[in-house]
């Protein structure tokens, strides 16, 4: 069995620009790319914070220290100049591989530099101390 599980994750990221003529994708700084581990051409999910949208698309990179955060193409219709977003990516993984991936994220500040980014992993914190006392194994 197979198991999708976020891989990484800009939190709170805000919209530059927006260009409903541009072919399609989001547009991100590079300095944001290294710092969450997120890569061009890598499928994204986009959530906007002011409305509720989501859509999905994949990742171009933008110039580094810029702060550019350009949501492109049809996608640019569900976003606006100064909304704040969350961009993720997820992985798809092994039980046991899922217990030893861990996921990254990026908390942006106004400006969209990385202020601090948070590392978590997947396995549940009650299995790495002891067994579930509730489930008996034969």
């Amino acid at each position: 069995m197979l198991l999708k599980l976020l891989r990484s994750k800009l939190h709170h990221a805000v919209v530059t620009q927006t260009d409903v003529s541009y072919h399609g994708s989001i547009t991100i700084d590079s300095n944001l790319l290294r710092a969450s581990g997120l890569l061009p051409n890598e499928a994204v999910i986009v959530a906007d914070c002011e409305n509720g949208n989501r859509f999905e698309t994949y990742v171009i990179e933008g110039e580094p220290g810029s702060g550019t955060i350009g949501i492109n193409g049809a996608a640019a219709l569900l976003s606006a100049v100064g909304h704040r977003v969350i961009v993720m990516s997820f992985v798809t993984l092994t039980r046991e591989e899922a217990e030893r991936h861990r996921s990254r994220v990026v908390i942006c500040d106004a400006r969209n530099r990385a202020v601090e980014t948070i590392e978590h992993g997947s396995a549940l914190k009650s299995e790495i101390r002891s067994p579930n006392p509730r489930i008996k194994s034969e």
